[in-house]
């Protein structure tokens, strides 16, 4: 760049890298009025003008303004453009080494890996350095890898990959992450005998020493061949030389099992009779260990665990009390650290005399805490006897003393935390978090409400005495969203603050099923911006992680790119990532005037999600779970309907609003592809999307309305029939875009047709008495102490079909001129009658619904709560002024709730009128 240049676009980069943007547009935009042919200057405009927020493209060949467009285009996820920008200036400038590189990773970029590989090859060939050729074989592999790839052309991308390997002037094994590339495509052709050369060479052995990704390929490769039991001897050798890894201790113990878990050629009754002798020495092998690390390490006392559970499946074990004799030195050792419950729990699942003679053992753990470590060994002894609890053990009048018991513990056990800082986790949070799990089960028992109050009341205290205990506070979204306190469930999600990725793992808490708690209607738009908030991690992943995939292949570390790929396909096609969508767009119609903006953008990004392949990224495993192992867990117990909104869930309502926003919008494919500002997401490679789109929208699969509940199942059912029914008339004012002439100059818009109109005919049935339904249901619920979790359903399921579904479908003949010019005055008037049947049910709904609200928030009904919860206030336990607090917080926000969405009500029908 010359000194002139330089000078000119300096003010221009300096305005950019302040964000001041529209600086930057207008010294542009003077320097354009003198050359107007300066790409540089256009390229930088470009870039102003994508930060503020507007569009702009362009395809420059100099390094300056590539470099610049290559900003603007990956701001508006135009990757391709990018693609074609970088390829059309490498082919002008074919011995430019970056531009080759960054044509390359531009196709990484965007998962091109054809496209890839062979920019890789041609430099290879230019520059005859090495890392280029890898990086051929590493696209290869990927793209043999990639779902979209035809079976049988997956091996011969492997061979391709294996003969440039073969072809490198340095062998492997000079870097890990190219031996483990090396290792790959061996075992991905099969070719085990070559790969076996390969890691018995003393090079090969040193990468693998030295490499965890590289060993556990090795040990990958050893299994297959056969070496299973050579496998386990390499292991022994291993932990006798202090490698305490646990991989080890299971490759051991395969080795120690090989004979009888794959088919070998020797008599069943031979091969059982030296597994036996393999199992005695394995075990002597392991006591010895043991004794050798005694509390230092608990590999070797787990794997003794292990190796008696495995010995007795095969029907090998010699001592009938070995596993009770093991189990207790394993508590014994290990009690008094938190992961003894989780390490023991797979060993545990006893019956009969070793089970009494198990919960005996734990009994006598003392319950007077004189240190940190004999209250672990208490917590860890109440949690193992807790799991093996039957159903019988299990009844509310037996679950009240030990719920007391707990927090009397709690209480106790308080003072081992009194000096430590808000930091720090008590160490009886534990005792609290097995009383609230008790006071649940009690609560799913008995149908009785005051169980999740106690539950919350114990959990509050908890949390204000260990402030950043997740575990504690997530147990309280679960609750306080039963007791439908929705404030209160957001307040302590709030205080995990979550940050990153899990806002994908971890926001279902808060956000499954949100429009039920949504205040959206009255103009609270809380639950509807932290739907917008959760969301932005995917557009960091859709911008950030590509370029972790490019600097890995800078870098030459092949060991991470398939997880840094895994990763960005797994975010980019998450379901919480659609679930949440959905509920947002449930959130805006009530929120929002139905106009066609709204209408067409989001038919067009739930066509893009109905395309998807799913994956669940959704943890469930991070709440605590105490429960018996004979019944339902702590997350089944706490599941709103006791179901999980899943894929089955999402491509209903997926159909459901797609069929809707149809019939509302004018939209076709070359209208959505003008629409579009970004690339297309990726195809999905599910045979089932290459079907026509309506008749994808019309299937109905069991397996999604089983994730359905009964009032769920009867919306759908009156949104199919809606849509039906007036399916014909849409098409008649707006035919769809396959009836069309093809003439010049045809619009899609409203027009006087030639033909008749369809004759209008009567609601169907489903839609007519659909409403009467759900006036008996809310009569049901409300009268017949049903939660209030399901009295909402049944109100806002009802305010959907009557207010949002039926106003979206009908928009379209609103205007006179349309209802005139199409002759269809008499469908007009089935929509009055229909409304006027909905707008008497919601005004009922909505009275209801604010008296609801008003019915335990008053002084009265809060001194009935805090009284029906002595269970948990006393001497020893919590104070009762606590526990009116808290029953003061949930009455409120229960108020808040019912009182908000019955108000919500009427003035979503007086917006949709």
């Amino acid at each position: 760049m010359s000194a002139a240049v330089d000078r000119q676009t300096r003010p221009i980069y300096e305005a950019i890298d302040t964000g001041s943007n529209k600086s930057a547009i207008l010294a542009c935009n003077k320097l354009l009025k003198k050359q107007p042919k300066n790409a540089l200057v256009k390229a930088l405009k470009a870039l102003a003008l994508v930060r503020s927020q507007k569009v702009l493209a362009s395809k420059p060949n100099d390094d300056a303004t590539l470099a610049a467009m290559m900003h603007v285009l990956r701001g508006l996820g135009r990757h391709t453009d990018m693609v074609a920008m970088y390829e059309d200036a490498y082919k002008l400038q074919p011995t430019n080494e970056e531009l080759g590189s960054q044509t390359f990773f531009a196709n990484v970029r965007i998962g091109n890996w054809k496209a890839a590989q062979q920019v890789a090859t041609k430099m290879h060939k230019q520059f005859q350095d090495d890392h280029y050729l890898f990086w051929s074989v590493m696209s290869a592999v990927l793209q043999a890898n990639d779902p979209i790839t035809p079976p049988s052309f997956r091996g011969v991308l492997f061979k391709l990959a294996h003969r440039l390997i073969l072809s490198s002037q340095a062998p492997s094994y000079c870097s890990a992450d190219r031996f483990y590339l090396h290792l790959t495509v061996l075992r991905e052709l099969g070719l085990l005998d070559d790969a076996h050369t390969l890691l018995s060479h003393e090079a090969g052995q040193a990468v693998c020493a030295s490499s965890l990704a590289c060993d556990e390929v090795r040990r990958e490769i050893w299994k297959l061949k056969g070496l299973g039991k050579e496998e386990g001897v390499r292991a022994r050798e291993k932990i006798e030389a202090k490698d305490r890894n646990w991989s080890e201790f299971l490759s051991l113990l395969d080795g120690t099992f090989w004979d009888l878990t794959h088919e070998t050629n020797l008599d069943p009754e031979v091969a059982k009779a030296s597994c036996a002798e393999q199992i005695a020495e394995t075990r002597k092998f392991l006591v010895q260990i043991a004794e050798e690390d005694g509390e230092r390490d608990r590999s070797a006392h787990l794997a003794l665990l292990e190796l008696e559970k495995r010995a007795r499946q095969h029907g090998l074990s010699s001592d009938p009390s070995e596993l009770p004799r093991l189990l207790e030195n394993y508590f014994q050792r290990v009690g008094d650290k938190f992961c003894c419950f989780e390490d023991l729990q797979p060993y545990v699942q006893l019956d009969g005399d070793e089970l009494a003679a198990w919960t005996s053992f734990l009994e006598t753990q003392p319950s007077t805490f004189v240190s940190t470590a004999v209250l672990n060994r208490y917590i860890n002894a109440q949690k193992l006897i807790r799991y093996n609890l039957t159903l019988e053990e299990l009844t509310p009048e037996l679950e009240s003393p030990r719920a007391a018991q707990y927090l009397r513990s709690y209480m106790e056990a308080l003072k081992f935390g009194t000096d430590l800082p808000d930091t720090e986790l008590q160490p009886a949070d534990d005792l609290a978090v097995l009383a609230s799990q008790v006071h649940v089960s009690a609560w799913k028992s008995s149908g009785q409400e005051v169980h999740l109050y106690n539950a919350a009341a114990v959990l509050e205290y908890a949390s204000s005495k260990s402030k950043p205990s997740y575990q504690i506070r997530l147990s309280l979204v679960r609750i306080y969203r039963l007791l439908c306190a929705p404030s209160l469930a957001l307040e302590q999600y709030r205080a995990i603050n979550v940050k990153q990725i899990q806002n994908d793992t971890l926001s279902h808490f808060l956000l499954s099923r949100a429009s039920l708690f949504s205040l959206s209607s009255t103009g609270d738009l809380t639950y509807s911006s932290e739907c917008l908030e959760s969301s932005q991690i995917y557009l960091t992943n859709s911008q950030d992680t590509a370029e972790f995939i490019v600097r890995a292949f800078s870098t030459e570390k092949y060991t991470q790119i398939p997880d840094f790929i895994l990763f960005e396909d797994r975010l980019d096609n998450s379901l919480q990532r659609d679930l949440t969508k959905v509920e947002h767009v449930r959130m805006r119609i009530v929120h929002e005037q139905l106009n066609s903006e709204l209408v067409d953008m989001e038919l067009i990004e739930l066509k893009f999600i109905f395309d998807r392949f799913h994956h669940d990224n959704r943890d469930f495993d991070i709440l605590p779970n105490y429960q018996s192992r004979f019944g339902p867990s702590f997350n089944e117990q706490t599941l709103l309907f006791e179901k999980s909104p899943g894929v089955g869930w999402l491509s209903i309502f997926l159909k459901l609003y797609i069929r809707a926003f149809q019939l509302a919008s004018d939209l076709d494919d070359m209208v959505e592809d003008k629409l579009l500002i970004g690339d297309r997401p990726k195809p999905s490679f599910d045979p089932e999307t290459k079907l026509p789109l309506s008749e994808r929208l019309s299937r109905r699969k069991q397996e999604e309305l089983d994730e359905l509940t009964p009032d769920e199942l009867a919306f759908l059912e009156y949104a199919t029939a809606l849509a039906n029914w007036l399916a014909p008339y849409h098409d008649y004012v707006r035919p769809p875009p396959q009836a069309l002439p093809p003439k010049n100059g045809t619009t899609n818009g409203h027009a006087k047709k030639e033909e008749d109109p369809p004759a209008v005919t009567e609601p169907p049935e489903i839609v007519s008495k659909y409403f009467d339904y759900m006036a008996g249901r809310f009569k049901e619920v409300l009268e017949g102490g049903r939660p209030s979790y399901e009295v909402l359903q049944v109100a806002t399921l009802t305010q959907e079909a009557g207010s949002s579904l039926l106003a979206l479908e009908s928009t379209r003949f609103k205007p006179a001129s349309v209802v005139k010019i199409n002759k269809l005055g008499a469908l007009v008037q089935s929509f009055k009658e229909l409304r006027t049947k909905v707008n008497a049910l919601l005004t009922e709904m909505s009275t209801s619904l604010v008296k609801l609200g008003e019915k335990d928030a008053t002084v009265e009904g809060r001194k009935a709560i805090v009284e029906s919860c002595k269970a948990v206030w006393g001497p020893s336990q919590l104070e009762h002024d606590f526990v009116s607090g808290i029953s003061k917080k949930v009455t409120e926000s229960r108020k808040q709730v019912a009182d908000g969405v019955g108000k919500g009500i009427l003035r979503v029908l007086k917006n949709h009128a």
